[in-house]
């Protein structure tokens, strides 16, 4: 089985938006994984390549869309968000 592609600038970008959400709504790992059974700390530690659906389930707990999430990563940005 070949080996899961991992675009790790991308990566760093989604988890740096994580944190941001989280600690912007004072949500905590543990409280977070007890409302949502995702184990965030793992994803934040870049220790998972993240899935679109775990990506959208944590969207949907901080009331985000995914295109209004990667909206909010472009804006954090002055240059956009990195690209190859």
């Amino acid at each position: 089985m070949p080996k899961q592609y991992v675009d790790k600038d991308l990566l760093e970008d989604i988890i740096r938006g994580i944190k941001l959400l989280r600690r912007q709504k004072n949500i905590t790992l543990e409280t977070f994984f007890f409302d949502t059974g995702v184990h965030l700390a793992r994803i934040e530690q870049g220790k998972t390549n993240i899935t679109v659906s775990t990506l959208s389930q944590i969207c949907r707990y901080f009331g985000l869309t995914l295109k209004d999430f990667f909206i909010f990563l472009d804006e954090q940005h002055p240059d956009g968000l990195k690209q190859k």
